[in-house]
């Protein structure tokens, strides 16, 4: 917003959560994609970097559709710009930084944090690991 001269308004707020949205959304993929490789015994450095390699196309391609569909509003001169733009311009400049965070630094802190047994990833993945199963839909009785 700085850099385009444009103030804080509701609206880059809005832009703000979606941006948080896809950001989450892209580093969820990458640490599920590092967390199936090391289930299968590759070491924190290796799958953090196997990992990202995988899903690079997916990040990117998610950050590049987004960003693509915002361009519109971002570069928008007719009625209601003033109010497009700076969420617009919100999420594309967020992306930007996004998708480096997510496919560099991310990784990168996986390595370091799980490298030689240090803050080893659990062994279960939530209730359905740890011999909890979920009940299916409509089958929950009250009592």
């Amino acid at each position: 917003l700085a850099l385009r001269g444009m103030p804080f308004s509701i609206s880059a707020a809005v832009g703000f959560i979606a941006l948080f949205g896809i950001a989450v959304l892209n580093g969820v993929v990458l640490l599920t994609t590092i967390k199936n490789l090391r289930a299968h015994g590759v070491s924190a450095q290796e799958a953090a970097r196997a990992g990202a390699e995988s899903r690079l196309r997916a990040v990117v391609m998610t950050a590049s559709v987004a960003a693509l569909g915002f361009l519109p509003m971002a570069l928008s001169q007719g009625a209601g710009a003033e109010v497009q733009r700076p969420l617009a311009t919100v999420v594309i400049g967020g992306l930007v930084s996004a998708t480096f965070l997510t496919l560099f630094v991310l990784p990168s802190l996986y390595a370091w944090l799980f490298a030689d047994g240090r803050g080893a990833a659990p062994e279960g993945d939530g209730p359905a690991q740890q011999g909890h199963e979920p009940a299916p839909l409509g089958t929950v009785e009250e009592a």
